[in-house]
């Protein structure tokens, strides 16, 4: 199994906010195989939490396992995207199967955001509005577009993204996990670049503070990731901490091609 700990350096905090008594996010990050999961659950009293520990854990042991026999950045995107998917219906099978036998976590469910990084690429899933952000040369960019209601409203043109900033329906998702017996996952693969920093986090943080300050607070601690996730955090709640706040910093010291030798890094560069 490949080692990713010398190329990737990740930073976790998670925070219940100043309004809930717990935190129903559960988020998980293991460089050797160059993995970062994070899920917001939603339900009755603990069964979000349930749902989004079933969803991380299931994901980040069920990976490791898969790629135990082989280096991760020997995966093509192709690979990379189907054992994000295939993972992420399994733990939707779970959360659906435990919520239908046991009453009290009846109707649980989470969002979830899987990163993985092989091969200088990323590749991503995603289900419901947390989000995977990418701060490249200064500019960050939602690499994740929401399953939500507002997102709808925003992509048909009944909103503008400003309005949406003020919208009472920002917790309405059209697509979660273990709400229903199937679900797909959204699933993309990017190329990556030495420097860049990921910025995968729970919807406490995005409708708590403003792309321009998350940038903002990005560049300027970029340096300090620990201190850059803890200011991100502190932010959310001085807006108001209206939910659970979770993120995961990640960022890329050096290329990591398949291709070892001279021909790997000519191709790497052509990338």
């Amino acid at each position: 199994m490949a080692n990713l700990s010398s190329v990737l350096e990740v930073v976790t905090a998670t925070h219940p906010g100043m309004v809930r008594s717990h935190n129903e996010d559960s988020l998980a990050a293991d460089t050797e195989v160059g993995l970062a999961v994070l899920a917001d659950g939603m339900g009755g009293y603990n069964a979000g939490e349930v749902a989004s520990g079933i969803a991380v854990e299931l994901i980040r042991t069920e990976m490791r396992k898969a790629l135990a026999g082989k280096k991760t950045v020997e995966l093509d995107g192709k690979d990379a995207e189907r054992l994000i998917a295939t993972y992420a219906n399994r733990a939707n099978n779970a959360i659906y199967q435990a919520s239908q036998s046991q009453p009290q976590y009846s109707g649980m469910g989470t969002t979830l955001v899987v990163a993985l990084w092989h091969d200088n690429q990323l590749s991503v899933g995603h289900i419901g509005d947390s989000r995977l952000y990418r701060l490249r040369d200064g500019a960050l960019e939602q690499i994740t577009r929401d399953h939500s209601l507002l997102q709808e409203q925003i992509d048909s043109g009944m909103i503008t993204r400003e309005q949406a900033r003020y919208s009472q329906n920002k917790n309405l998702v059209t697509r979660a996990v273990g709400i229903d017996p199937e679900v797909e996952t959204e699933v993309h693969t990017y190329a990556v670049r030495p420097g860049d920093l990921y910025l995968l986090c729970s919807d406490g943080l995005s409708d708590m503070v403003s792309d321009e300050d998350v940038q903002l607070t990005l560049t300027s601690l970029a340096a300090n990731l620990p201190l850059a996730a803890e200011q991100l955090v502190q932010l959310a709640n001085d807006s108001g901490g209206r939910d659970n706040i979770s993120v995961i910093l990640v960022r890329v010291a050096k290329q990591y091609p398949a291709r070892s030798g001279l021909l790997g890094r000519v191709k790497a560069w052509f990338k």
